[in-house]
């Protein structure tokens, strides 16, 4: 597949190019976002926060904290919100998860988001890779809260057991956008099998995760859709929801049809809260992965996933029971 750009069939003219005053990026001020900048750069990892031009990036690198993105920087889909590049992918690296489990030894992170983008290229759509990677992280971190922000897997049921037996502690899947506008927005993806997907994966492990989803607001979506991807998500036991501005990445991309104020935000997140969502993260520069570690997966979820470990291995969970993967002598 040769390299090209995100499809936008939506009306250029529709774009609001104008940011409001409430759309205010922070530029790095902070000694630890070069600290973490650095260290990404010397495990050569790829992150999720540059790759598709997260606003937030400066905040959370002074914060030490980092989305890894796994399995290359190359998407086989082209959407058209998205600013990763769209092209062949490299082969996946064998040592990519050790050096992602060493990225979060060194950093001391409690909570690690793992993202991917996705590979229809693999029969698998990745999630080998992604089972590997959080056992890595695991065995160098055993008492982190681990997020896996995943693709579709082309709903292969087998491919996302490959993920849920990694037995990660919140699933996280998006929608992205409203049923409507699935199909101008997401590349090859489809609402009802996101939703599907996110249940699946609950159900595969007997309801022990939390699952997460979002979506990005301005697109032209009306407020009764919202409103009715709320319900979807509820009705596919999704506990956890952000809520974010879309912004155009670049003029090829789709155009910015509607800048949503903070306060229509705090409204969303209160609809969204009665209707049962244990935690909401909704405002214009809120991402699937902002402060992600604010949201903590109840204790009895953590126990029990890992006690079902503790059972599949016969060890203890703990620094001293749990081998510590040998870092590369290139990596140190």
């Amino acid at each position: 597949m040769s390299s090209c750009g995100p499809k936008n069939n939506m009306d250029p003219a529709l774009h609001q190019g104008k940011k409001p005053d409430w759309i205010k990026v922070r530029l790095p001020n902070n000694p630890q976002f070069w600290g973490t900048k650095s260290l990404v750069k010397d495990l050569n990892l790829v992150t999720v926060c540059e790759e598709a031009q997260c606003p937030n990036r400066w905040e959370c690198w002074s914060h030490g904290t980092a989305t890894f993105m796994i399995a290359g920087e190359k998407c086989t889909r082209a959407c058209g919100f998205c600013a990763i590049k769209t092209a062949k992918p490299d082969p996946l690296e064998s040592d990519e998860p050790q050096r992602v489990a060493e990225a979060t030894a060194r950093m001391k992170l409690r909570h690690v988001v793992i993202t991917a983008v996705a590979r229809d290229d693999l029969r698998d759509g990745g999630a080998e890779h992604f089972k590997l990677t959080i056992e890595a992280v695991r065995a160098a971190n055993p008492d982190i809260i681990i997020e896996v922000l995943v693709p579709d897997f082309n709903d292969r049921d087998w491919a996302l057991q490959l993920c849920m037996d990694a037995r990660p502690h919140i699933f996280n899947h998006n929608i992205e956008t409203v049923q409507r506008l699935t199909p101008l927005v997401r590349s090859r993806a489809q609402y009802q099998r996101s939703l599907t997907v996110l249940k699946k994966a609950k159900a595969m492990v007997n309801g022990v995760v939390a699952t997460k989803s979002g979506l990005m607001l301005g697109l032209g979506e009306r407020r009764e859709e919202v409103i009715q991807a709320f319900d979807d998500l509820r009705a596919h036991d999704v506990t956890v929801l952000t809520l974010g501005q879309y912004l155009r990445p670049t003029p090829k991309h789709l155009p910015v049809v509607e800048f949503i104020t903070p306060e229509q935000f705090d409204e969303y997140k209160q609809i969204a809260l009665d209707k049962g969502f244990r935690h909401v993260a909704s405002g214009p520069l809120v991402r699937s992965s902002y402060h992600a570690a604010d949201f903590r997966p109840e204790l009895d979820v953590i126990e029990q996933i890992n006690s079902d470990l503790r059972a599949a291995n016969s060890v203890e969970l703990d620094p001293a029971s749990l081998p510590i993967p040998t870092p590369k002598p290139e990596l140190v």
